[in-house]
């Protein structure tokens, strides 16, 4: 699936408990396709006291969102997201509501034309 969002991303929840929301992106899971969202689809853990947690207890935490439920927010509406590669060469992440850039994924190249190493006669 395309990464339509970035950590750092502020992004609307569309579906779940938590929809409705919105908050940060923390991490991004590719191998899952799921993202941690701060403030969204928080659960409590039992957890066995260790040798950093001497105590134990229950912990609050954020459990991963499927990344299908998520969108990123623009003026704090969701938006679909564009890939545009522009005439310079650089690619970036567009949202689709406003046209404004979200994110550039590729700059320009720096070098411009490649040379060859013309071989030496003889």
């Amino acid at each position: 699936m395309a990464n339509h969002i970035k950590s750092g991303d502020n992004v609307y929840v569309l579906s779940g408990n938590d929809k409705g929301k919105t908050g940060e992106v923390l991490k991004i899971i590719p191998k899952h396709d799921t993202c941690i969202v701060k403030g969204v689809n928080v659960r409590t853990k039992h957890v066995k006291p260790n040798q950093q947690n001497q105590q134990g207890g229950i912990v609050r935490l954020e459990m991963p969102v499927h990344v299908s439920n998520v969108s990123p927010c623009v003026e704090g509406k969701p938006s679909r997201v564009r890939f545009e590669v522009r005439e310079d060469g650089s690619k970036a992440r567009v949202a689709a509501r406003d046209g404004s850039e979200l994110h550039v994924l590729r700059s320009a190249s720096k070098g411009g034309k490649k040379t060859s190493k013309k071989k030496a006669a003889g």
